[in-house]
């Protein structure tokens, strides 16, 4: 066997290994997700022996939505819970939207992520004896207009189907939209000034918790977005930011285009018809049409029912997100700052990041 035909077999190889894992994924979160997302909470203890929570809210600029997003951590089933907002300048617009709120609610020992009443309950219920920390699977709200459908969809989709995988299988992915962590943990390891340096602070977090022999939990309730000012363009942003961040700090996200469905695809196609003499482009369809179904399973799963959009608005926005995959990966490489509000960064290895001062 010549060096080319190795080469043909090792590829056909990593092709129905890719298959596998892939698929693997599919079916893990799809069967999480119908077994542990939108369950009511059990009582494990009283509720009124639950422990104490600070909320803690970091705030910059006014969104279209703030004020309607914030009141509801005003409004949680809970018994003993406090409100830290935080804004960095006395200026910012933020202040007027949470004076409001101080003086609407005078009873709450005083939010962007819209959360229902039971929210915070439910991740108390989840931090058992051995766990540093709870985290919720991000997802949106319902709203109007197709890029909250390209939303929805990459928050049911692709995004769950990664997360969940790698917390069922032991790998720590959090995001920091909505988490409980134990304070005395998060001091012994240096307060938040101690991440005060990077710029994806809930993955070090984390990290400093799962060092520390704690482990984590996902709560059964997904970590609602409901943001008031959203387009493609801006979608497209946030996707090309978060690849920026996971491209700087696990230096394996780069192979992260072919976890993704048309050159998944392309690649175990290849490896049929280079072992079995299938016609690629059959099995290229056929397993796409494959991936779409089954995410859209996923979809009504993490949605608890079937979505605010018709099948149609699916079929189109499932497509668009697909084929964005590899110019967004391309532009994450092609500039390694970030833009975040009103400020400028530039990344460094480990995460670290330098803000990019106007001269």
């Amino acid at each position: 066997m010549d060096l080319v035909d190795l080469a043909m077999q090792g590829l056909s190889v990593f092709g129905f290994i890719l298959f596998l894992v892939l698929w693997f994924m599919h079916f893990m979160s799809i069967i999480y997700v119908r077994l542990c997302l939108n369950k009511k909470s059990p009582d494990k203890q009283p509720y009124s022996k639950l422990s104490g929570v600070s909320l803690l809210k970091p705030l910059k600029g006014v969104d279209p939505n703030l004020i309607n997003n914030l009141e509801t951590f005003f409004e949680l089933d809970y018994p003993t819970y406090e409100i830290l907002l935080c804004v960095q300048d006395y200026d910012d617009p933020a202040v007027d939207v949470c004076k409001k709120l101080l003086g609407k609610y005078p009873n709450v020992d005083a939010r962007l992520f819209i959360v229902k009443p039971d929210t915070l309950t439910d991740m108390a219920y989840q931090m058992t004896e051995k766990v540093g920390l709870v985290h919720g699977l991000p997802y949106v709200a319902d709203r109007q207009g197709f890029a909250a459908t390209l939303e929805q969809v990459y928050f049911g989709t692709s995004h769950p189907r990664s997360y969940i995988s790698a917390n069922v299988t032991g790998i720590k992915c959090v995001t920091g939209m909505s988490c409980l962590m134990r304070k005395d943990i998060l001091d012994q390891a240096g307060g938040l000034i101690a991440f005060a340096q990077y710029i994806a602070e809930d993955y070090f977090m984390a990290k400093a918790i799962a060092d520390r022999g704690w482990k984590f939990s996902m709560a059964t309730q997904v970590a609602m977005q409901n943001s008031g000012s959203y387009s493609i363009a801006q979608f497209q942003s946030r996707m090309i930011r978060w690849a920026k961040l996971r491209i700087n700090m696990l230096p394996a996200t780069v192979c992260e285009p072919i976890s993704e469905c048309f050159l998944a695809s392309l690649i175990i196609g290849w490896a049929a018809h280079h072992v079995f003499h299938w016609d690629i482009m059959v099995f290229f369809m056929c397993h796409c049409l494959a991936w779409f179904i089954s995410d859209y399973i996923q979809l009504r799963g993490v949605q608890g029912g079937a979505p605010a959009f018709s099948k149609l608005d699916y079929a189109v926005a499932w497509f668009i997100r697909e084929s964005m995959t590899i110019q967004i990966f391309l532009s994450a490489l092609w500039d390694p700052t970030i833009s975040w509000r009103t400020g400028r960064y530039r990344l460094r290895c480990g995460g670290t990041a330098d803000e990019i001062l106007d001269v």
